[in-house]
């Protein structure tokens, strides 16, 4: 089994910051890209950063420049801080992680439950 759980989620006012959190635990013989989406109501997911096991990064127009992905490979954990917030940055945001369960097994991507962010004054 493998788990991907978020935290850090909450309510945060205009031009204000967060950060979240997600942990992978479980069965991993490695992981290769980890990235954040979200969605908001009544649209569809969308990319907003990922981050290779290298380091290599890539973000969303919309968040270049206010978000900033990172990653703790020995805790199989990537975060993600979220500066400058703008209400139109209101969403669920989802982690996943490209991941191998075992040294014989293909990539598979796993995806966490969500955490909510919503930003308002």
């Amino acid at each position: 089994q493998v788990q991907l759980v978020e935290s850090g989620g909450g309510l945060v006012q205009p031009g204000g910051s967060l950060r979240l959190s997600c942990a992978a635990s479980g069965s991993i013989f490695s992981i290769n890209a980890m990235g954040w989406y979200r969605q908001a109501p009544g649209k569809e997911r969308e990319l907003v950063a990922v981050i290779t096991s290298g380091g290599s990064t890539n973000y969303a127009d919309s968040v270049k420049g206010r978000f900033t992905i990172s990653r703790d490979n020995a805790k199989n954990t990537v975060y993600l801080q979220l500066n400058s917030l703008k209400p139109e940055d209101t969403a669920v945001y989802y982690c996943n992680a490209d991941l191998r369960r075992n040294a014989f097994t293909l990539n598979t991507v796993y995806w966490g439950q969500g955490t909510q962010v919503t930003v308002s004054a």
